[in-house]
């Protein structure tokens, strides 16, 4: 996947990106407490000058947090160039920088889960009145990186460690193919577009399903791993962890994404009544089935149905690929720098690896764009394979917001451990964004990649936006957070993986395999995330909330223009917007910088608001066909 939706990696495999984002009010001040003398030193007491029985918290923070943060990028970006090489270089049956990777994060995690440094942590958020609250918001999340490496279990994180290395080359290293012929993953997702043989289109999905059986054992035992690991800190299960990021429990979590997909089901279901129809027709079956073939979509997920609409009048594919392979990239820097944000680093093109790489390349690479932080300062990365056509276009507006949020909160004020997004969702709300605007009418106008005048169907628009947006909530919110939810916190038996995955595929999505699809196969692992970027997939849905907040916000109060035809470019207002929303980092709570920058809480309204237009439309194509939503 290179959409939207792709995950902003910080680098090791398992996350050390999180902050408890639970607000903390300003405390007063109090009297320093007293030590009694006859007590053996704590660690906290050992850093105080000797002789001196009081304790200083808010002083012994700061220089823990100093220390602390000096180690953290040290180590944190040793891991990060492992990773970089492991997922840039992928050499069949060489285990080299699989054991370079384990070893670098094997030396993060003896650092982040080392048991002083838990002990330390935990006496000083103890007096946590007495510290300040961005002291107290670098220790919890000091404390939550420990959970995810703690040396108390520390053979048992080695061991998920090196599990985590081996499943990485798996996914990335295996060879996809079709029609007798070796194809990528890049060739697979443009057949599913343009194909139209229902015979051919069954053998394309199916061959991008080949990979599944191949990680089952590896995932179980990172379930268990994961599990086992989180664990040892006190949390119940690796799903409730990631949960946590948010100030949730996974109660919390899945009634948020549950309610999340109430309120755009009445949409959904007219959409996916539509695409049945259309596309019984566009296939020639005269039946029209009641639940949505996974073949049929243009997506090998079902995630994205937006290439089923081709609106007349906008031809990007033709414009884009006239400018050639670097343009996509190049223009996506010149969009941010119209706003008010800096050049790129020279480094990000001297050190990133953007484009396919050549047939003759005896190794191979991660096909998953991301965008990479790779010292939390200003080396900065994206991992893609562009090419010059729409989809890459609008992936590079979208990686490039990742970019650039990294670069606008490495600033003197934010601490490296909390140079991350407000929370997970922002990353991504901000990246998606970008790439929305990117494609609405008055923006390509002004990039000369249509003409002013030109006429263009804005129910069609529309309707193509939809099935690129609304599709991936029941995915995202249902399929994908509902069945992590069950491996990780329920133990979802072996037996039961595929069979559970393609009930919720068929509650959530309305979406039927092509073929009985037996526990031989293991089609949720097809999606990288469930491997590599575990339990937090929620994550892409609630982004897609928070970009129509932050979009609506900016088209009406900012611009004053219609959300559907915007055109950010050149918009130093915007920018600010924008750069106010990033440069804390995590320092502030993510829901108060929500409310203070828009002035709504959580909600799916703007998102509603932005397609309803279209429900009359599609009232009126339904008219006298079958729901079955």
């Amino acid at each position: 996947m290179k959409t939207r939706y792709s995950e902003f990696r910080f680098s090791w495999p398992w996350s050390v990106l999180a902050a408890l984002l639970t607000a903390c009010a300003p405390t007063a001040k109090v009297p320093v407490a007293t030590v009694p003398p006859a007590k053996p030193a704590s660690p906290v007491a050992a850093r105080q000058p000797s002789g001196n029985v009081q304790i200083d918290f808010k002083d012994a923070a700061d220089q823990f947090l100093t220390e602390y943060n000096q180690q953290y990028v040290r180590r944190y970006t040793e891991a990060s160039e492992a990773e970089w090489t492991s997922n840039t270089h992928i050499v069949p049956g060489d285990t080299t920088n699989a054991g370079r990777t384990a070893r670098a994060n094997e030396r993060m995690a003896a650092f982040a889960g080392s048991k002083q440094i838990i002990e330390e942590i935990r006496e000083l958020l103890a007096h946590k009145d007495q510290l300040t609250p961005l002291q107290v918001k670098q220790l919890e999340t000091a404390l939550y990186n420990a959970a995810n490496s703690p040396q108390t279990v520390a053979d048992l994180v080695k061991r998920r460690i090196k599990a985590e290395a081996a499943q990485t080359e798996k996914l990335y290293g295996f060879t996809y193919t079709y029609a007798g012929k070796s194809v990528t993953t890049n060739d697979l997702d443009a057949l599913l577009r343009t194909e139209t043989n229902p015979q051919k289109r069954q053998q394309i999905w199916e061959a991008s399903k080949e990979i599944g059986p191949t990680l089952k054992t590896g995932l179980l035992n990172l379930r268990d791993l994961r599990n086992q690991t989180v664990q040892a800190l006190g949390y119940p299960d690796f799903f409730s962890y990631q949960a946590s990021d948010y100030g949730l429990s996974r109660d919390e979590m899945m009634a948020l994404v549950r309610k999340l997909n109430d309120e755009l089901r009445p949409l959904y279901r007219e959409l996916h009544t539509y695409a049945r129809y259309e596309l019984a027709k566009k296939y020639h079956v005269k039946q029209v089935p009641d639940y949505m073939p996974a073949q049929w979509l243009p997506n090998r997920w079902g995630q994205d149905w937006g290439s089923l609409v081709t609106v007349k009048g906008i031809n990007l594919d033709a414009a884009i690929a006239k400018k050639g392979q670097q343009w996509p990239v190049q223009q996506a820097e010149r969009f941010y720098q119209s706003l008010g944000f800096p050049a790129l680093p020279a480094s990000f093109y001297e050190k990133s690896s953007i484009y396919p790489l050549p047939a003759t390349a005896s190794y191979k690479k991660n096909n998953h764009a991301s965008a990479w932080h790779l010292d939390l300062n200003h080396d900065v990365r994206s991992l893609m394979s562009v090419e010059p056509n729409t989809e890459w276009y609008e992936t590079t507006h979208h990686e490039l917001g990742h970019i650039y949020y990294y670069l606008t909160y490495t600033n003197p004020n934010v601490p490296p451990l909390l140079r991350q997004g407000a929370n997970r969702a922002y990353h991504e709300a901000i990246g998606s964004m970008m790439g929305l605007a990117a494609q609405q009418k008055p923006f390509l106008a002004g990039l000369g990649l249509i003409a002013p005048n030109t006429k263009t169907d804005q129910t069609q628009q529309l309707l193509k936006e939809a099935l690129q947006y609304v599709p991936f909530i029941p995915f995202a919110s249902g399929v994908m957070s509902e069945w992590e939810n069950v491996f990780y916190a329920e133990n979802l038996p072996a037996d039961q993986l595929n069979a559970k995955w393609w009930a919720l595929c068929k509650q959530y999505q309305g979406m039927v395999p092509p073929s009985p699809r037996g526990e031989q196969f293991l089609d949720p692992a097809t999606k990288t995330h469930i491997n590599d970027d575990p339990a937090q997939y929620y994550d892409y849905a609630l982004s897609y909330i928070i970009l129509f907040q932050l979009h609506d916000h900016i088209a009406r109060k900012i611009l004053h223009q219609d959300p559907h035809a915007t055109n950010y470019y050149g918009s130093q207002e915007v920018g600010q917007f924008l750069q106010d929303i990033m440069r804390p980092g995590s320092s502030r709570d993510w829901r108060t910088v929500l409310k203070e920058k828009t002035g709504e809480d959580l909600s799916a309204r703007a998102m509603v608001d932005y397609f309803q237009p279209l429900m009359v439309y599609l009232k009126e194509q339904n008219k006298g066909r079958k729901y079955t939503m």
